[in-house]
C-alpha cells in the first residue's frame, strides 16, 4: 500500500507537458445526420487514423489495438508475448459533437429549454444521455482499435453544470489527471443540469471554448462535414467559402474577405429543426472566442488530416496577430490556401 501511495505521488508531482491540440470531431462529420443514431463509419475510421498519424513520434508499422472487448463480434486477440512499441504524443484533448445521436431526443422532449420537473423533459434528458454517450463509447472503441489510448469523459457524470446554458461549474480535474497519466480523454456535449432552468444541452464547442481558457493547448482544430465556413449554407451553389473574418474587443464579428460586392456583408446561418446547440453559428462564437485567447484556430473538413495541417495545406485560420493586440486592432481569423498565402512569423504553430 505503502509502495502504491508512494508512486501515485511521484506521478502528481511531475510537471505536466503543455497541451498540445484540442480537436472538436464534428457530429455532421462522424455520423449521417438525417439517419438516426447512424455513424459515418469511412470518416470516423479516417480521423482515427488522422489522429494517430498526429501523434506518432516515430513510424511505427504494427498498431497494438486496445479494444479488447467482444462488442464487435471480432475474434479478440491479445499478443502478450512481448511489450508492444508505444511512442505516441498524447498529449491532446478530443470532444465531439452528437450529430444524429441526441440531438432528436433533446429537441423532441425539449431539455434544452428546461422544466426537468415534466415527465416529458426528464424521460428526454435520460434519452438523450443514453444516445451521446453510446456515440462517445463507438469513438472512444474506434480510436482504441487504432491504438490511441483513449477514455471516454462525460460533462454530466464529471459534475459540469450550466446556468442559463452559460457554464456555472466545470470539474476539469478528470481531463488532467487522465492527460498526466497519457490518456487521451474523450468528451462530448451532453445534457446537465442547469441552476436557472434545471437542465439543458452542454455543446461541444462551448466545452472547447471552456478547456481552451483553462488549459491553453497550441491550437485548436474544428473537423467539420465541409470546408469551412460559408457566406450561406454550403448546399446552395452560390455559396461561397470565406477568407478572412474580423473579430472586435466585443467578440463580434465581420466578413472582410472575400468582398462580397452587392451582397450583405453577413453570413446567412441555417440550423437544423432537430438541432439544439446553435449549429454553426455557436462554433464561429466559441472559435472566436478562443482566438482571442491568442491560441491559433483551425476549421477544416475532416478529410484533411491533421498532419497536413501542420505542412500549412488547406485550412481555415483563426490567428491572433501580434501588431493587431499591441496596437488595440481587431482581432482577425483567415481562411486561405496557406500554399500560396504570406502569413505573420509566429502564428502558425503546428509542429
Amino acid at each position: 500500500m505503502a509502495e502504491s501511495e508512494s508512486s501515485n505521488q511521484t506521478l502528481k508531482s511531475e510537471k505536466p507537458k503543455p497541451l498540445r491540440c484540442i480537436v472538436k470531431l464534428g457530429g455532421a462529420a462522424i455520423t449521417c445526420k438525417n439517419e438516426l443514431e447512424t455513424i459515418n463509419e469511412t470518416n470516423l475510421r479516417l480521423f482515427c487514423q488522422q489522429l494517430r498519424e498526429a501523434m506518432a513520434r516515430s513510424s511505427v508499422s504494427k498498431v497494438f489495438g486496445m479494444d479488447w472487448s467482444r462488442l464487435s463480434g471480432d475474434q479478440i486477440v491479445i499478443d502478450d508475448d512481448e511489450e508492444p512499441a508505444f511512442d505516441l504524443d498524447t498529449n491532446f484533448i478530443v470532444v465531439h459533437g452528437a450529430g444524429s445521436f441526441g440531438h432528436f431526443q433533446a429537441s423532441r422532449s425539449g431539455v434544452h429549454k428546461g422544466g426537468l420537473q415534466r415527465p416529458l423533459v426528464k424521460a428526454g434528458f435520460v434519452a438523450t444521455r443514453i444516445s451521446v454517450t453510446a456515440l462517445n463509447l463507438e469513438i472512444v472503441r474506434a480510436l482504441a482499435r487504432e491504438g490511441v489510448p483513449s477514455v471516454g469523459v462525460s460533462p454530466f457524470a464529471s459534475g459540469w453544470t450550466t446556468s442559463r446554458r452559460n457554464i456555472a461549474s466545470a470539474d476539469a480535474s478528470h481531463v488532467s489527471e487522465a492527460l498526466h497519466a497519457g490518456l487521451v480523454p474523450v468528451l462530448h456535449g451532453d445534457a446537465v443540469l442547469d441552476n436557472l432552468q434545471e437542465c439543458t444541452i452542454l455543446s461541444g464547442d462551448v466545452i472547447i471554448r471552456h478547456l481552451a481558457q483553462l488549459l491553453l493547448p497550441e491550437y485548436v482544430v474544428f473537423l467539420t462535414d465541409v470546408l469551412g465556413v460559408y457566406d450561406r449554407p454550403p448546399t446552395d451553389t452560390n455559396a461561397i467559402l470565406l477568407k478572412e473574418i474580423a473579430v472586435d474587443e466585443d467578440g463580434n464579428w465581420s466578413i472582410v474577405k472575400p468582398l462580397l460586392g452587392h451582397l450583405k456583408k453577413e453570413v446567412e446561418i441555417t440550423v437544423a429543426a432537430h438541432d439544439t446547440t446553435g449549429g454553426m453559428e455557436t462554433k464561429i462564437a466559441e472559435a472566436a472566442a478562443i482566438a482571442k485567447l491568442g491560441i491559433d484556430v483551425y476549421i477544416t473538413k475532416v478529410q484533411y488530416t491533421l498532419y497536413e495541417l501542420s505542412r500549412v495545406k488547406w485550412v481555415i485560420m483563426f490567428l491572433m496577430i501580434g501588431l493587431e493586440l499591441l496596437y488595440g486592432l481587431s482581432n482577425r481569423f483567415v481562411l486561405s490556401d496557406c500554399k500560396n498565402a504570406s502569413l505573420p512569423s509566429g502564428n502558425l504553430k503546428l509542429k
